[in-house]
């Protein structure tokens, strides 16, 4: 049997462990049998390719780690441990039984040579992988196969420096460890892991449709840019929740901003890639426009006294109810006052809840309120999407009063009362009667959408938590009501109605605007 002159060593790579690099340096020196016992004989220039999956992929649970980062610190460990190595970043892919195949083609990409089963071990200790390698003829060295009394593998290691286990650093490489203290990585990755807002995969809703998503978003953007825009301070700008940058797009265009230094934060994975795919194609036409995939509320992402201006569009609803609340909005009002500098200013924009949320009314809506409503949580995004589409105003808000409490853990309290054919009427309180209106349009994503609540704030609430933070409000500061969304989508086949004298009920306001500055003093 010929030498092997590569041993592969796939694997996502957030931590290499002593074990690891020791078992490796034995399996150079011709100290370790394959799977089937077969002694492996590697040849004196024998090197580990060492294939960095998910390398596309990161600031999630489950890839917290960047490559860029991931690939420094193997270079560290095995300069130090003296293995003779090479990276190879392989994309994230979803599960497919064709995994070892992309694996090898993208090692054959980098290193302008096959690896093939005459001259390469694989080196792999998670069953299901190895036997994808075995089927395309490679020999398989185990590494840590799980048995009682082996080392914990990388990702346990991991979950223990998570946990705030100290052994991880016994555990880990020492030159591992170091590259880790040195980046501040293990703080990284413990916030990744503690977000208590944020899905496995990077963001605040498994069941968003981001394409859409985005489309909306950059459609009104330009709306969006004209509302704030004359209430910017230049310097440091940030976008919180910035999408996929739509709004600081338009900020880049500003010639008063020329100078200014734009940051776009987002918590969503998604669309920070967007993002820094749209600069990579030069969308932004200042060149100092930086992205990053933060949370506020888990700590601060500029330094006190820092920040000259930052704009939340449409973020406060989404923090209220993927959060804790109102709770997590006085918490990011100190965030942003803390790195707001005097003088600099908070720009919001939002939904609003009307100022009297618990009047009673009577939603009428066309259609049949008697359809039941189905479970949709087992369906295909695309299939609840066109089931709920499908349903007139009526029948919709039956599946609205089933899933919006289920998902925002709101109250719903509706009674049906009796209505002319065609009609239905609910009577239940503004507050639930606007959260329908403000969701109902949002077909494509509707679970997620069902999950957000659009009426924790009122104009008033606003107002207290500014100011009681230390922020002033300029002048123009507060409600307002959006014509072009009530003739185009609140009052489409809906009306309201006073339950005792039956005269219709003006619409409430439907957004804030607030300019909150940081006193000079």
């Amino acid at each position: 049997m010929p030498d092997i002159r590569h041993v592969l060593f796939p694997g996502r790579h957030h931590l290499v462990t002593a074990f690891q690099a020791a078992y490796l340096a034995d399996l150079l020196a011709g100290r370790v049998r394959d799977a089937a016992g077969e002694p492996v004989t590697c040849a004196p220039d024998a090197r580990v390719v060492w294939a960095v999956t998910s390398a596309t992929h990161s600031g999630t649970r489950r890839n917290p780690v960047p490559a860029h980062r991931r690939e420094a610190m193997i270079e560290a460990v095995t300069a130090r441990a003296g293995l003779p190595s090479l990276v190879v970043p392989v994309a994230d892919v979803p599960p497919s039984p064709r995994f070892a195949h992309t694996v090898l083609a993208t090692a054959e990409l980098v290193l302008g040579a096959p690896l093939t089963p005459a001259d390469t071990v694989v080196a792999c200790s998670t069953p299901s992988v190895a036997a994808l390698y075995t089927a395309e003829g490679f020999r398989v060295a185990p590494v840590e196969d799980g048995a009682p009394g082996d080392p914990p593998r990388p990702w346990d290691v991991l979950e223990r420096m998570v946990a705030g286990d100290q052994t991880w650093r016994t555990l880990a490489h020492p030159d591992a460890v170091a590259y880790y203290e040195r980046y501040r990585l293990d703080a990284h990755v413990r916030l990744v892991h503690t977000d208590p807002t944020v899905q496995d995969d990077g963001d605040l809703t498994e069941t968003r449709d981001y394409a859409t998503y985005t489309a909306a978003f950059d459609d009104a953007s330009d709306r969006k840019w004209a509302q704030v825009a004359p209430h910017v301070v230049p310097g440091r700008v940030v976008d919180l929740g910035c999408a996929a940058g739509g709004l600081l797009e338009r900020a880049a265009r500003d010639p008063r901003l020329a100078e200014s230094d734009l940051y776009g934060v987002d918590v969503s994975r998604h669309l920070v890639a967007e993002a820094e795919h749209r600069r990579a194609q030069g969308v932004f036409a200042n060149p100092n426009v930086f992205f990053a995939q933060r949370n506020l509320l888990l700590g601060p992402v500029f330094p006190d006294r820092s920040v000259d201006t930052t704009t939340t569009i449409a973020l406060t609803h989404e923090i209220a109810s993927y959060g804790n609340g109102r709770a997590d909005l006085e918490l990011l009002a100190r965030r942003v006052f803390a790195h707001t500098r005097p003088g600099g200013v908070w720009i919001n924009s939002d939904v609003l809840g009307p100022g009297d949320p618990d009047r009673v009314v009577d939603l009428v809506l066309e259609g049949d309120g008697d359809v039941p409503p189905r479970d949709l949580s087992g369906l295909a995004r695309d299939e609840a999407a066109a089931y709920v589409a499908g349903l007139a105003p009526a029948a919709r808000f039956v599946q609205f009063a089933q899933d919006f409490p289920a998902l925002s853990g709101a109250d719903v309290d509706v009674e049906w009362v009796a209505a002319e054919p065609g009609v239905s009427v609910a009577r239940t309180s503004l507050r639930t009667a606007m959260e329908y209106l403000y969701t109902r349009d949002y077909t494509d994503s509707w679970l997620s959408e069902c999950h957000e609540r659009f009426c924790d704030m009122t104009g008033d609430d606003w107002r207290d938590l500014l100011e009681g933070v230390g922020f002033e409000l300029d002048p123009g500061s507060g409600p307002w009501r959006n014509e072009w969304l009530v003739e185009n989508r609140l009052r489409v086949g809906a009306a309201l109605h006073d339950p005792a004298t039956g005269e219709r009920v003006p619409w409430p306001d439907t957004h804030v605007l607030t300019v909150a500055r940081r006193p000079l003093a």
